[in-house]
């Protein structure tokens, strides 16, 4: 894939940062340009437009930008864009994709910025396109001669969905910096830790047959129906075991989702699937939870001669945690005047820390407002956004 320029002077960029739109237009701009990401094929787009475009935004300003094709996805890239050198420096990151909408349910266009009561509506503005113009706010401040250490900031693909944008960042061991912040709706309070998220499938295979004679085949229903209890005992357990309370449901969590088996009332149930959703505390091992339940329900599908077929329904998203003393945690609650808490929802953190940064979670906008009909940013948020951005800025890099 093409670069775009490699012109890094900053003196050059504050005769160039009058071709960077305004923030309401360059949210505008994003708004327009579809890039949701779905399972579902008639709903996925590419994010190349997103990103292409704030490329050319911020190579304006000096940046260097890179785009980065996302392995196996094709059309879904992530761009890093760098400010300045050094081995330290600090990153602003977001995702460029959105969930579907159903436009019935929306009042105006969600791919028209529009506003009304003091906010702008727009699929995305919340979570979390209207991040990087205020991020981009921030940044006309400095040029590269003003910074020690570099400003980078990153926009990934496919948050939404699979978060393999921020995979394979990760794998590929870029970009690098001591600190990151992930510009995720906060109502600008700082987020220092997240539970995970794993999504399982279940699957018992056995023997249809006459349900006049239960000897004829081998129960694939009956077997989920003890392996049920087995998977609510371990919830028990977990619950009993692991608590933290920075957290409003402050314990593991599993659910039952859904369960399919059988196909007649006088067939024996030959195939039976369940699929379950598991929110692990920070300090539980995704991989350790996993053999647990496999420690459990082996036996029982060899006692019932059921043939067992156990994995994710993705890769998961491991729990997030970054120290309350740290200093990124310190200077976010010394800017926002609030207190780093914890959240229920998921976040790219896991694979910048991986990447071994400092990582904690501020932007605008309510997580209330996300994944919703006439999705919006509060107006009253945008110069404050670009202030705190500024403070970091200031503190992690010049």
């Amino acid at each position: 894939m093409p670069q775009f320029g490699d012109d890094n002077d900053g003196r050059k960029a504050i005769n160039r940062a009058d071709s960077v739109p305004g923030v309401r237009d360059m949210l505008t701009t994003l708004v327009s340009l579809p890039s949701i990401s779905s399972a579902s094929a008639e709903w996925d787009h590419s994010n190349e437009p997103v990103v292409r475009r704030l490329g050319e935004w911020l190579e304006a300003l000096g940046f260097a930008v890179e785009l980065l094709a996302v392995p196996d996805m094709p059309g879904k890239y992530n761009l890093i864009a760098t400010l300045g050198s050094g081995s330290g420096g600090l990153v602003l990151a977001g995702h460029t994709d959105t969930v579907p909408f159903d436009d019935q349910r929306w009042q105006s266009d969600p791919f028209t910025l529009t506003e009304r009561d003091n906010r702008w509506y727009g699929l995305g503005t919340c979570d979390m396109k209207g991040f990087f113009p205020l991020a981009i706010e921030a940044a006309k401040a400095f040029t590269a001669a003003d910074l020690k250490q570099p400003l980078i900031i990153l926009a990934t693909a496919d948050e939404e969905t699979s978060m393999n944008g921020a995979r394979a960042l990760a794998e590929a061991g870029k970009p690098k910096a001591r600190y990151a912040v992930i510009g995720e709706p906060t109502s600008l309070r700082p987020v220092r830790m997240h539970k995970g998220i794993m999504m399982e499938r279940l699957t018992f295979e056995g023997q249809s047959g006459h349900s006049s004679d239960p000897s004829l085949g081998r129960n694939a229903l009956e077997g989920m129906h003890e392996a049920l209890g087995e998977l609510l005992a371990l919830r028990t357990d977990w619950q009993a075991q692991y608590r933290n309370p920075n957290f409003e449901v402050q314990v593991p969590t599993l659910n039952l989702g859904c369960i399919h088996g059988g196909d007649n009332p006088n067939r024996i149930c030959a195939r039976c699937e369940l699929h379950f959703d598991l929110r692990p505390l920070p300090g539980m091992s995704m991989e350790n939870l996993r053999q647990d339940i496999l420690h459990r329900l082996r036996p029982l599908a060899e006692r019932r001669e059921l043939t067992m077929e156990f994995e994710p329904l993705f890769d998961g998203v491991p729990p997030f945690e970054t120290p309350a003393d740290a200093a990124l945690v310190k200077a976010c609650e010394a800017l926002t005047g609030h207190t780093a808490h914890a959240v229920a929802f998921a976040t790219e953190a896991p694979w910048l820390q991986k990447l071994g940064m400092e990582t904690l979670v501020l932007g605008p906008g309510s997580i209330d407002q996300a994944h919703q009909p006439d999705e919006f940013i509060e107006m009253s948020q945008l110069e404050p956004t670009v202030k705190i951005l500024q403070g970091l800025i200031r503190q992690f890099c010049l």
